[in-house]
């Protein structure tokens, strides 16, 4: 494509939307590549918001972009190609920020148009072009070995003007100060003759982290976060909540609206959470790859480049407070189901940085994990309520969710063995020591407790003595956080121990679920799964226990669930050094659970006036599924719902045909029945619906209802529309053919033979009557 020099900008831009409609997408980007190496910025600057529009979408949704998150390799490799090509790090989009950055263009974009991040049903995220080229990105600006790239030249054999020097955005002596946002505050361009060379260009990686981190993480401040712990203002929230849902209050102030939109405002997506754990990654294979003499304390006191420094200060200065905040809100808002895996794996691999060091060594067997390096205390203690609160907090949710399910069980398992990892432990008991100890010199270092650590500070000068010393990090990394008048629950604490036991508990009983409901599978008949559709099933709609995906995935779930609670359980003994005599405590209470019938007692739960109330510990036991209630249709049989093995229309042609019966020989149904004779009995048996003496226990509200209300004698033909009745008369006459038997013989036999059968259980039911007390 040939565009000739043109005086007026507009020109370009009219003639590159005039292609965009007749030429191919591969011959677009060809043409935008020769624009971006022949053009001069003040024509190029033009371009750049239809440029980025016509990548990611308009504002206004007219243009749809290229859809980089649902764009495969595998399913369109010649565009993915080209896509990836053009928006590469070294590609041209970023050539064509360098050369306008030169001549100091800007593009003002506003942050609350940032799209959010839906999730794709049908892509995989870890293949969309969109998650890989944050991948590069990342890889390209916090490299792990030497160091940050240079801007590349614009065109072949050429250098591209270099911006003028400029001052880091945040100074690196000052990366532990309370800062406003990066997309807030303006990049000077000041030149430092006697600055490292390297700083010229440091500030792009930490350009690009900021700008993730705002995107990603930065949905709340800190100050609502500490607003919102205290009591008072969960009080008043609950009140708006309740103020919404019920016209009995009285409108709410709008500083409860807010309070209430604010924190409920933000939902995350499993998607977002995956490029939020991707980010992480990075960062910690970033800031592991110091060297060991420049890792060290005494590294600190002599020149570093502003590389190191930018390493050093990338997780706890940049992500550390935003990334609490957002998993406390996905510990508090995501649903109780499997897609919580997503929160729970970002959430673990930000605990192990060690398994992104360099010098990582192979991971461990089951029988012998690997042991926590004590060089990564000072990490533990610093982060110490990314390990204790967010345990916890995942303690309250496991207890709330069904642990029989594999997915759910695995979870379990897996924070259970990270926590068990050897020397993990011991690390997060001393920190939480460490926030305990009373502090002895306050005077004099008190107004260091509220406010971040910096490395002119708190990193470089000796502060005799050491563990005094940690324990001011660790207080300040608590108080920080959770402002100086948080209640800290130690997760070695009494309650937290309590919530622990309550899960062993659990996790004991769920096993003991999944193996019942396993030996009810092996009990199953050969051919059940075959003949279900034809409803030769049990009739039973109340089963032993509520469906699970373990109904679904057979046996291998029942043995994957029972490993994973089997090694969880002993994780937790691990870790919080239970005795065997309390978790055999938990085996042998399972006996209590049954009674001597062998049947499933109802949940914990009290009598009130208007029925049966579940307490707490019910709750608990129906989410479990350790116990349940034998429901069952206290109403007219022939008023039940028609069920999937019926067929629709006999069934409501059968009961009007039984109902017309009933109306026209009420009276001497009813006759036959009052006989005190064989005859009598005989038509108690089929005419007259059992009794209610025999139903399970129903509510005061349904007992009053019930005894007002009797049924007399009379006919159902309901029986006649159901395929397993059909079927099986229809299986009998086919093999009464096979006998050379016809029709009218064969029904006369199966006549006679049913009358053999109910005339032998009518005297087993008279006889029974006779014995009961």
């Amino acid at each position: 494509m040939a565009f000739p020099h043109l005086q007026q900008p507009s020109f370009l831009l009219a003639s590159l939307k005039a292609d965009s409609i007749n030429k191919p997408f591969a011959q677009q980007c060809q043409d935008l590549v020769k624009v971006i190496e022949d053009f001069p910025a003040k024509e190029l600057h033009t371009i750049f918001p239809w440029l980025v529009e016509s990548i990611f979408g308009s504002l206004d949704g007219v243009l749809i972009g290229w859809n980089l998150r649902c764009l495969q390799g595998r399913v369109n490799p010649v565009e993915y190609g080209i896509v990836m090509e053009f928006l590469d790090p070294g590609g041209p989009m970023m050539k064509l920020v360098y050369k306008l950055q030169a001549e100091d263009y800007k593009f003002d974009f506003p942050v609350s148009y940032l799209p959010p991040l839906p999730v794709s049903l049908h892509v995989r995220t870890s293949d969309c072009a969109y998650f890989i080229l944050v991948d590069r990105y990342l890889s390209w600006f916090l490299p792990t070995e030497g160091s940050v790239p240079p801007p590349l030249s614009s065109s072949p054999g050429g250098t591209s003007p270099s911006p003028p020097p400029r001052t880091p955005a945040m100074p690196f002596a000052s990366y532990g100060l309370h800062h406003t946002s990066l997309l807030k505050r303006h990049i000077s361009h000041q030149t430092s003759v006697n600055a490292d060379p390297a700083s010229h260009e440091i500030w792009r990686s930490e350009t690009l982290l900021q700008v993730f981190v705002e995107m990603w993480l930065h949905h709340y401040s800190l100050e609502m976060y500490q607003k919102m712990q205290s009591p008072h203002a969960k009080l008043e929230v609950l009140h708006y909540r309740l103020s919404v849902s019920s016209a009995l209050y009285s409108p709410a102030q709008p500083s409860l609206q807010a309070l209430h939109a604010y924190q409920e405002s933000f939902t995350p997506t499993e998607e977002h959470v995956l490029v939020v754990r991707l980010l992480l990654k990075h960062l910690h294979a970033f800031a592991n790859s110091l060297k060991p003499e420049q890792a060290s304390p005494s590294a600190h006191s002599h020149a570093t480049s502003p590389l190191e420094e930018f390493k050093r200060a990338a997780v706890p200065r940049f992500v550390q407070q935003k990334l609490y905040l957002f998993l406390q809100h996905c510990f508090g808002h995501w649903p109780l189901d499997a897609s919580f895996r997503a929160v729970l794996e970002m959430w673990l691999s930000y605990l192990q940085p060690w398994r992104y060091a360099p010098d990582k060594q192979a991971p461990g067997s089951d029988s012998q994990p690997r042991c926590v390096s004590e060089k990564w205390a000072p990490f533990v203690q610093e982060n110490l309520l990314m390990y204790t609160k967010l345990f916890v907090g995942f303690l309250n949710r496991a207890l709330r969710t069904d642990l029989v399910s594999p997915k759910h069980a695995l979870m379990v398992f897996r924070v259970a063995k990270v926590f068990a990892q050897p020397n993990l432990a011991e690390m997060i008991q001393k920190g939480e020591q460490l926030f305990l100890e009373p502090e002895l010199v306050i005077s004099h270092r008190q107004h260091r407790l509220f406010t971040a650590p910096t490395f002119t500070g708190s990193f470089l000068s000796p502060w005799p003595p050491a563990v005094t010393d940690a324990s001011f990090k660790v207080k300040n990394h608590v108080y920080s956080l959770e402002g100086q008048d948080c209640k800290y629950t130690p997760m070695f604490g009494p309650e937290a121990r309590t919530l622990v036991l309550r899960l062993a508990q659990l996790i004991t009983q769920a096993k003991h679920t999944a193996k019942s409901i396993s030996d009810q599978c092996a009990e199953s008949p050969a051919g059940h799964s075959f003949l279900s559709w034809l409803g030769f099933s049990s009739m039973d709609t109340n089963g032993s226990y509520p469906a699970n995906d373990l109904d679904e995935m057979g046996q291998d779930s029942v043995r994957k669930t029972d490993e994973y609670l089997e090694k969880a359980l002993e994780y937790l003994r691990q870790i919080f050094r239970l005795s065997e005599a309390q978790l055999r405590q938990f085996t042998l209470a399972l006996g209590t659970t049954q009674d001597e019938n062998g049947k499933k007692q109802l949940p914990d739960c009290i009598v009130g006036e208007d029925g049966l109330i579940l307490t707490p510990l019910g709750r608990y036991q129906i989410i479990n599924g350790l116990r349940r209630f034998e429901i069952e249709y206290q109403g007219d049989p022939e008023l039940q719902p028609i069920r999937s093995y019926e067929i629709a229309s006999l069934v409501r042609t059968l009961f009007r045909l039984s109902s017309a019966i009933n109306r026209r020989f009420a009276g001497q149904m009813a006759a036959l029945c009052s006989r005190d004779d064989f005859l009598g009995s005989f038509c108690r048996y089929h005419l007259t619906e059992p009794g209610l003496a025999s139903r399970h226990l129903l509510s005061p509200v349904v007992r009053r209802q019930v005894a007002g209300y009797t049924r007399g004698p009379r006919l159902s033909l309901r029986f006649l529309g159901s395929y397993r009745t059909l079927v099986s008369l229809l299986l009998a006459f086919l093999v009464a053919s096979l006998f050379c038997v016809g029709p009218l013989p064969c029904t006369l036999l199966l006549t006679l033979g049913y009358v053999l059968y109910a005339s032998a259980m009518t005297l087993l039911t008279e006889r029974g009557k006779l014995h009961q007390p």
